[in-house]
């Protein structure tokens, strides 16, 4: 056996149609397109949703909701989960780069204080919104909540 004698497993590899290539061929005249119709004629393209001329799911359906354009949308964090990092990485000052630091946030979004939990340690947070609970508790402690 040397490298001139290598062949691929039988059945794999497969000749592709040669379509349109004469009537000779067995696949000329129409090229497997059938007669006449959308599909059988050059530059065609299907409608993203066609189904066959039937009612298309996206207009069978009703519309409903809205959408908010002015939303403005928060990450929110928990005290508890800022009294685990207080408590775990001896940290006293909360910003936008700890909490990215951490992976609680991307550097992009807008970050919430909420009140869930307990916090026993005095910190300084600084963030874009706070509930009135999260302040509260925050301040309890002697903190800060510096709103951005």
């Amino acid at each position: 056996m040397d490298l001139s004698s290598l062949k691929p497993a039988k059945g794999s590899v497969k000749t592709s149609k040669r379509i349109g290539r004469g009537e000779g061929s067995g696949r000329g005249g129409t090229s497997t397109k059938g007669h006449k119709g959308a599909q059988s004629r050059a530059g065609y393209s299907r409608k993203a949703g066609f189904e066959g001329g039937q009612m298309p799911l996206v207009r069978r359906v009703p519309k409903f909701g809205f959408k908010n354009i002015n939303r403005v949308e928060y990450t929110g964090i928990n005290l508890d989960v800022i009294e685990y990092l207080a408590q775990a990485k001896n940290i006293e000052v909360f910003d936008l780069v700890v909490f990215v630091e951490n992976g609680l946030v991307s550097k992009s979004s807008l970050v919430k204080i909420l009140g869930r939990g307990e916090l026993t340690s005095k910190v300084e947070v600084t963030a874009h919104a706070f509930s009135a609970s999260a302040v509260k508790a925050i301040e309890a402690t002697g903190g800060k909540a510096n709103k951005i």
